[in-house]
């Protein structure tokens, strides 16, 4: 036998929200993007999309948050502005000659290892710095 559960739909600006007997709300991906998008048109703001579709507003910015990591897709919305593009000038050339040796500054260490010093060694050693195993 299964657990029989109550659930119910509710339409929020044109999509279909799943509401369990808890009173939970299950936001689909698309919905979610949505609403993060409609948040980035100028002059709306957080708390007016919050406000009218029925939510916290600590939500719909939990949700701009996966979306500026790329965790969430938002979809084109007219009139929305995302963070303008910057390009950063050029980066200096390499040396032409040889080193004997590379250095990696983590805060303040620095760490001077051989030229030959393989790849992956280097990877462990970043690694250990930033505390991952």
């Amino acid at each position: 036998m299964g657990v029989h559960r109550e659930l119910h739909l509710e339409s929020v600006a044109g999509h279909e929200v799943l509401i369990g007997r808890d009173g939970k709300r299950r936001w689909s991906e698309a919905l979610k993007g949505q609403l993060v998008a409609e948040t980035l048109v100028p002059g709306v703001t957080v708390n007016e999309v919050a406000r009218r579709v029925g939510m916290r507003p600590n939500h719909l910015s939990e949700w701009r948050r996966l979306a500026r990591e790329g965790k969430l897709v938002v979809p084109e919305l007219a009139g929305a502005e995302f963070a303008p593009v910057v390009i950063e000038p050029e980066a200096p050339t390499a040396p032409s000659e040889p080193v004997d040796w590379l250095e990696i500054v983590h805060g303040d260490v620095a760490i001077r290892l051989g030229a030959a010093t393989s790849p992956k060694r280097i990877s462990e050693i970043v690694h250990a710095l930033n505390g991952v195993s």
